[in-house]
Protein backbone atom coordinates (compact mmCIF):
# COMPACT_ATOMS: atom_id res chain seq x y z
CA UNK A 1 0.00 0.00 0.00
CA UNK A 2 1.12 3.68 -0.80
CA UNK A 3 0.93 6.34 1.50
CA UNK A 4 -1.87 8.84 0.54
CA UNK A 5 -1.34 12.33 -0.65
CA UNK A 6 -3.62 14.43 -1.47
CA UNK A 7 -3.31 18.48 -2.40
CA UNK A 8 -5.30 21.16 -3.38
CA UNK A 9 -5.13 25.26 -4.42
CA UNK A 10 -7.52 28.06 -4.82
CA UNK A 11 -6.28 30.14 -7.46
CA UNK A 12 -2.93 31.78 -8.26
CA UNK A 13 -2.95 35.61 -8.00
CA UNK A 14 -2.32 38.47 -6.22
CA UNK A 15 -2.37 38.95 -2.83
CA UNK A 16 -5.10 41.34 -2.13
CA UNK A 17 -7.00 43.33 0.98
CA UNK A 18 -9.56 40.30 0.68
CA UNK A 19 -7.06 37.62 0.76
CA UNK A 20 -5.14 39.47 3.82
CA UNK A 21 -8.93 40.24 5.62
CA UNK A 22 -10.82 36.79 4.91
CA UNK A 23 -7.48 34.61 5.41
CA UNK A 24 -9.95 32.24 7.87
CA UNK A 25 -12.76 31.60 5.70
CA UNK A 26 -10.25 30.87 2.61
CA UNK A 27 -7.98 28.17 5.20
CA UNK A 28 -11.02 27.01 5.87
CA UNK A 29 -12.29 26.30 2.38
CA UNK A 30 -9.06 24.82 1.54
CA UNK A 31 -9.61 22.67 4.68
CA UNK A 32 -12.42 21.22 3.95
CA UNK A 33 -11.89 20.57 0.75
CA UNK A 34 -8.95 18.45 1.50
CA UNK A 35 -11.64 16.54 4.21
CA UNK A 36 -13.53 15.62 1.22
CA UNK A 37 -10.73 14.40 -0.68
CA UNK A 38 -9.65 12.48 2.31
CA UNK A 39 -13.24 11.27 2.94
CA UNK A 40 -13.86 10.13 -0.41
CA UNK A 41 -10.50 8.36 -1.00
CA UNK A 42 -10.38 6.76 2.72
CA UNK A 43 -14.06 5.13 1.94
CA UNK A 44 -14.40 1.70 0.53
CA UNK A 45 -13.32 1.24 -2.77
CA UNK A 46 -12.30 4.73 -2.83
CA UNK A 47 -10.01 6.24 -5.81
CA UNK A 48 -7.24 8.84 -6.13
CA UNK A 49 -10.40 10.11 -9.15
CA UNK A 50 -12.88 10.17 -6.09
CA UNK A 51 -10.62 12.17 -4.13
CA UNK A 52 -9.59 15.22 -6.72
CA UNK A 53 -13.69 15.28 -7.74
CA UNK A 54 -14.59 15.25 -3.96
CA UNK A 55 -12.43 18.24 -3.17
CA UNK A 56 -12.77 20.38 -6.11
CA UNK A 57 -16.30 19.97 -5.59
CA UNK A 58 -15.86 21.47 -2.19
CA UNK A 59 -14.01 24.28 -3.56
CA UNK A 60 -17.13 24.87 -6.34
CA UNK A 61 -19.51 25.49 -3.47
CA UNK A 62 -17.18 28.29 -1.77
CA UNK A 63 -18.10 31.56 -3.11
CA UNK A 64 -14.70 33.36 -2.92
CA UNK A 65 -12.57 30.71 -5.42
CA UNK A 66 -13.67 31.51 -8.93
CA UNK A 67 -15.52 28.16 -9.82
CA UNK A 68 -18.82 26.82 -9.53
CA UNK A 69 -20.95 29.41 -7.00
CA UNK A 70 -19.18 32.76 -6.89
CA UNK A 71 -17.00 32.74 -10.32
CA UNK A 72 -15.93 35.20 -12.26
CA UNK A 73 -18.30 36.79 -14.48
CA UNK A 74 -17.73 37.35 -18.53
CA UNK A 75 -18.58 41.14 -19.57
CA UNK A 76 -21.92 40.64 -20.60
CA UNK A 77 -22.52 39.51 -16.40
CA UNK A 78 -23.25 35.82 -17.34
CA UNK A 79 -20.85 32.59 -16.12
CA UNK A 80 -19.16 30.41 -17.71
CA UNK A 81 -17.88 27.33 -16.05
CA UNK A 82 -15.29 24.93 -17.05
CA UNK A 83 -13.61 21.66 -15.77
CA UNK A 84 -11.55 18.57 -16.68
CA UNK A 85 -10.50 15.48 -14.58
CA UNK A 86 -8.03 12.89 -15.55
CA UNK A 87 -7.41 9.19 -14.05
CA UNK A 88 -3.43 8.68 -14.24
CA UNK A 89 -3.54 5.22 -14.46
CA UNK A 90 -4.67 4.77 -18.21
CA UNK A 91 -4.63 8.35 -18.98
CA UNK A 92 -8.86 8.64 -19.32
CA UNK A 93 -9.85 12.44 -19.35
CA UNK A 94 -13.01 14.12 -19.20
CA UNK A 95 -13.74 17.95 -19.68
CA UNK A 96 -16.33 20.49 -19.78
CA UNK A 97 -16.54 23.72 -21.24
CA UNK A 98 -18.89 26.82 -21.06
CA UNK A 99 -21.33 25.27 -18.99
CA UNK A 100 -24.01 27.28 -17.20
CA UNK A 101 -26.59 25.27 -15.78
CA UNK A 102 -24.34 22.01 -14.18
CA UNK A 103 -24.01 22.95 -10.39
CA UNK A 104 -20.35 21.06 -10.54
CA UNK A 105 -18.81 21.23 -13.94
CA UNK A 106 -15.60 18.23 -12.21
CA UNK A 107 -18.83 15.96 -11.50
CA UNK A 108 -19.57 16.44 -14.99
CA UNK A 109 -16.32 16.10 -16.35
CA UNK A 110 -15.36 12.65 -14.22
CA UNK A 111 -18.44 11.79 -15.86
CA UNK A 112 -16.98 11.63 -19.38
CA UNK A 113 -14.24 9.26 -18.10
CA UNK A 114 -16.13 6.27 -18.71
CA UNK A 115 -17.76 8.02 -22.54
CA UNK A 116 -15.51 8.21 -26.26
CA UNK A 117 -15.85 11.99 -25.95
CA UNK A 118 -13.07 14.00 -23.66
CA UNK A 119 -14.34 17.30 -24.24
CA UNK A 120 -18.17 18.63 -24.46
CA UNK A 121 -18.75 22.34 -24.05
CA UNK A 122 -21.64 24.55 -23.66
CA UNK A 123 -25.54 23.43 -23.93
CA UNK A 124 -24.65 20.23 -24.98
CA UNK A 125 -22.72 19.68 -22.01
CA UNK A 126 -24.99 20.89 -19.84
CA UNK A 127 -26.71 18.29 -21.15
CA UNK A 128 -24.65 16.03 -21.04
CA UNK A 129 -24.79 15.93 -17.13
CA UNK A 130 -28.54 16.79 -16.72
CA UNK A 131 -27.98 13.42 -18.22
CA UNK A 132 -26.03 11.69 -15.47
CA UNK A 133 -28.30 12.67 -13.40
CA UNK A 134 -25.85 15.80 -11.93
CA UNK A 135 -27.87 18.86 -10.66
CA UNK A 136 -28.63 21.47 -12.75
CA UNK A 137 -29.19 25.01 -11.64
CA UNK A 138 -30.90 28.49 -13.15
CA UNK A 139 -27.81 30.09 -14.45
CA UNK A 140 -28.31 33.55 -12.15
CA UNK A 141 -27.76 31.12 -9.15
CA UNK A 142 -24.02 31.22 -9.59
CA UNK A 143 -23.59 34.69 -10.31
CA UNK A 144 -23.01 36.76 -6.69
CA UNK A 145 -23.34 40.25 -5.72
CA UNK A 146 -19.46 40.10 -4.63
CA UNK A 147 -19.03 39.30 -8.59
CA UNK A 148 -21.18 41.63 -9.98
CA UNK A 149 -19.32 44.75 -8.05
CA UNK A 150 -15.97 43.54 -9.18
CA UNK A 151 -17.16 43.37 -12.79
CA UNK A 152 -18.76 47.36 -12.50
CA UNK A 153 -15.78 48.61 -10.93
CA UNK A 154 -13.65 46.27 -13.23
CA UNK A 155 -11.62 44.87 -9.93
CA UNK A 156 -9.29 42.13 -10.69
CA UNK A 157 -10.05 38.31 -8.60
CA UNK A 158 -8.03 37.03 -6.08
CA UNK A 159 -7.75 33.44 -7.72
CA UNK A 160 -7.99 32.18 -11.53
CA UNK A 161 -8.89 28.18 -10.69
CA UNK A 162 -8.96 25.64 -8.30
CA UNK A 163 -7.71 22.37 -8.63
CA UNK A 164 -6.64 19.57 -6.69
CA UNK A 165 -4.04 16.20 -7.31
CA UNK A 166 -3.90 12.58 -5.44
CA UNK A 167 -1.83 9.72 -5.03
CA UNK A 168 -4.03 7.37 -3.84
CA UNK A 169 -3.52 4.06 -1.60
CA UNK A 170 -3.23 1.88 -4.58
CA UNK A 171 -0.38 3.87 -5.79
CA UNK A 172 -2.54 5.86 -8.60
CA UNK A 173 -3.05 9.26 -9.50
CA UNK A 174 -5.69 11.83 -10.67
CA UNK A 175 -5.66 15.51 -11.43
CA UNK A 176 -8.83 18.29 -11.65
CA UNK A 177 -9.28 21.34 -11.91
CA UNK A 178 -12.36 23.77 -12.32
CA UNK A 179 -12.82 27.69 -13.02
CA UNK A 180 -14.90 30.21 -14.01
CA UNK A 181 -11.94 31.88 -16.52
CA UNK A 182 -10.82 35.31 -16.37
CA UNK A 183 -12.89 38.09 -14.84
CA UNK A 184 -14.63 40.39 -17.26
CA UNK A 185 -13.58 37.43 -20.25
CA UNK A 186 -15.25 37.58 -23.81
CA UNK A 187 -18.01 35.08 -23.65
CA UNK A 188 -17.07 32.26 -25.28
CA UNK A 189 -13.61 31.89 -24.09
CA UNK A 190 -12.36 28.85 -22.99
CA UNK A 191 -8.75 28.86 -21.05
CA UNK A 192 -6.66 25.99 -20.01
CA UNK A 193 -8.17 24.56 -17.13
CA UNK A 194 -10.54 22.45 -19.35
CA UNK A 195 -7.96 22.01 -22.30
CA UNK A 196 -6.20 18.31 -21.51
CA UNK A 197 -2.00 19.01 -21.18
CA UNK A 198 -2.34 22.53 -20.70
CA UNK A 199 -4.19 22.68 -17.19
CA UNK A 200 -4.98 19.16 -16.15
CA UNK A 201 -2.29 15.91 -16.63
CA UNK A 202 -2.04 12.76 -15.16
CA UNK A 203 -0.06 9.46 -15.76
CA UNK A 204 1.29 6.68 -14.07
CA UNK A 205 4.30 9.28 -13.20
CA UNK A 206 2.38 12.15 -12.09
CA UNK A 207 -0.51 14.56 -11.46
CA UNK A 208 -0.74 18.06 -11.67
CA UNK A 209 -3.55 21.11 -11.75
CA UNK A 210 -2.49 24.50 -13.34
CA UNK A 211 -3.79 27.92 -12.31
CA UNK A 212 -2.98 31.14 -13.63
CA UNK A 213 -3.26 33.01 -17.37
CA UNK A 214 -4.61 30.30 -18.82
CA UNK A 215 -3.70 31.45 -22.67
CA UNK A 216 0.05 30.86 -21.49
CA UNK A 217 -0.10 27.78 -20.39
CA UNK A 218 -2.02 26.57 -23.51
CA UNK A 219 0.36 27.91 -25.17
CA UNK A 220 2.99 25.99 -23.04
CA UNK A 221 1.04 22.68 -23.06
CA UNK A 222 2.13 22.99 -19.20
CA UNK A 223 0.41 20.02 -17.65
CA UNK A 224 1.83 17.78 -19.92
CA UNK A 225 5.04 19.40 -20.41
CA UNK A 226 5.68 19.04 -16.31
CA UNK A 227 4.82 15.09 -17.51
CA UNK A 228 7.19 14.81 -19.86
CA UNK A 229 10.23 16.28 -18.14
CA UNK A 230 9.29 13.85 -15.50
CA UNK A 231 9.10 10.94 -17.47
CA UNK A 232 12.56 11.55 -19.37
CA UNK A 233 13.94 11.58 -15.41
CA UNK A 234 13.95 15.08 -14.01
CA UNK A 235 13.33 15.50 -10.67
CA UNK A 236 9.54 16.89 -10.10
CA UNK A 237 10.87 20.59 -8.72
CA UNK A 238 13.41 21.19 -11.60
CA UNK A 239 10.69 20.27 -13.60
CA UNK A 240 8.08 22.71 -12.03
CA UNK A 241 10.52 25.58 -12.37
CA UNK A 242 10.82 24.84 -15.98
CA UNK A 243 6.93 24.36 -16.73
CA UNK A 244 6.98 28.03 -14.87
CA UNK A 245 9.61 29.51 -16.88
CA UNK A 246 8.32 27.94 -20.10
CA UNK A 247 4.91 29.71 -19.05
CA UNK A 248 6.55 33.05 -18.57
CA UNK A 249 8.29 32.43 -21.92
CA UNK A 250 4.83 32.72 -23.34
CA UNK A 251 3.77 35.82 -21.42
CA UNK A 252 1.90 34.01 -18.57
CA UNK A 253 2.35 33.81 -14.71
CA UNK A 254 0.43 31.45 -12.13
CA UNK A 255 0.93 28.21 -10.39
CA UNK A 256 0.91 24.82 -10.07
CA UNK A 257 0.16 21.81 -8.04
CA UNK A 258 1.95 18.01 -8.53
CA UNK A 259 2.34 15.03 -6.92
CA UNK A 260 4.41 12.30 -8.83
CA UNK A 261 4.16 8.45 -7.90
CA UNK A 262 6.94 8.30 -4.74
CA UNK A 263 4.55 10.96 -3.07
CA UNK A 264 7.16 13.49 -3.70
CA UNK A 265 4.99 17.65 -3.53
CA UNK A 266 5.83 20.47 -5.45
CA UNK A 267 3.55 23.89 -5.10
CA UNK A 268 5.61 26.52 -7.12
CA UNK A 269 3.68 29.82 -8.34
CA UNK A 270 5.36 32.59 -10.25
CA UNK A 271 2.44 35.37 -8.42
CA UNK A 272 2.01 36.88 -5.18
CA UNK A 273 -0.13 34.26 -3.33
CA UNK A 274 -1.30 31.12 -4.60
CA UNK A 275 -3.27 29.73 -1.62
CA UNK A 276 -2.75 26.19 -1.47
CA UNK A 277 -3.21 23.01 1.10
CA UNK A 278 -0.95 19.43 1.32
CA UNK A 279 -2.76 16.36 3.27
CA UNK A 280 -0.62 12.57 3.90
CA UNK A 281 -2.00 9.87 5.67
CA UNK A 282 -0.83 9.66 9.31
CA UNK A 283 -0.30 13.50 9.46
CA UNK A 284 -2.43 16.80 10.17
CA UNK A 285 -3.26 18.54 6.97
CA UNK A 286 -1.12 21.77 6.24
CA UNK A 287 -2.84 24.87 4.66
CA UNK A 288 -1.13 28.05 2.91
CA UNK A 289 -1.90 31.20 2.70
CA UNK A 290 1.25 33.63 1.96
Amino acid sequence: MTRAVIVVHGGAGGFGEELVERAAEYREALSDALSAGVAAVSAPGGTAVDAVRAAVMAMEDFPLFNAGYGAALCDDGSVELSASVMRGSDQAAGAVALVRRTRYPVAAATALLGESEVLLAGERADAFAAGCGLEQRDPMEFVTERQRRRLAGRLGAAGETVGAVCLDPRGLLAAATSTGGLHGQRPGRVGDSPVIGAGTWADRLVAVSCTGKGESFVRAGAARLLAALVGQGMQLAAAARDVLGAVGECDGDGGLIAVDACGEVVMPFSTEAMPRGLWRAGEDPVVEIP
